[in-house]
């Protein structure tokens, strides 16, 4: 399990590390560097705790995301780790897209990964852990959209009314892009998709 003794200094570096980076390379390899110390115990409650809040979803909506939140959350945690074995930071010397947003980004995650959770799901057995499970969340999600340029909802992820995240003439679509600016810690934000023409 990870222990730190100051989760807001530690946090506060990570974001610090994560704006520096010169190239998506070296944000990849950034992020994996963080992600890689969560422990086995650490993974099994932040999956207990993704089941948990899709669980609270109404059917046949939860059934249909449920697929979505696990390739979310573990397939973009497996691609990293296997980018990071694979020795591909060295190869993507492209800036970040987008770096202004990035910068937003980077200045967002330690206020929301500290904040105060109402009705916070499981927190396992360190809830001074809390504030990392959360770090989880917005690392994985730098990885898609600021490494691979790719949607932080990802593709194919539904939604009620029967959109979808989708791909057009080479730009990503998202029904929820521009409506969640209310939630200043929401990944929407930040996401490179473009808000769906179909649902404004």
């Amino acid at each position: 399990m990870r222990t730190v003794a100051d989760p807001d200094k530690e946090i506060h570096r990570i974001a610090v590390d994560m704006e520096a980076a010169n190239s998506k390379g070296e944000l990849g390899e950034i992020l994996a560097c963080e992600v890689k110390r969560f422990s086995r115990y650490d993974l099994t409650v932040i999956g207990a705790r993704v089941r948990q809040e899709v669980d609270l979803l109404p059917n046949p909506y939860r059934e249909k995301f449920r697929p979505y939140a696990n390739k979310w959350f573990f397939g973009r945690y497996h691609e990293l780790l296997k980018s990071d074995r694979e020795g591909a930071w060295t190869q993507m010397q492209d800036p970040i897209t987008d770096h202004e947003t990035f910068v937003k980004f980077c200045s967002m995650i330690p206020g929301a990964c500290l904040r105060d959770e109402q009705d916070a799901p499981y927190p396992g057995e360190n809830e001074a852990m809390l504030p990392f499970y959360l770090l989880f969340y917005y690392l994985l999600s730098a990885f898609a959209m600021y490494v691979c340029d790719e949607p932080g909802h990802p593709e194919g992820t539904p939604f009620p009314g029967g959109f979808t995240v989708h791909r057009k003439k080479g730009n990503y679509f998202c029904a929820i892009r521009d409506k969640e600016e209310e939630i200043w810690h929401s990944i929407c934000n930040f996401c490179p998709a473009l808000q769906d023409p179909e649902n404004l």
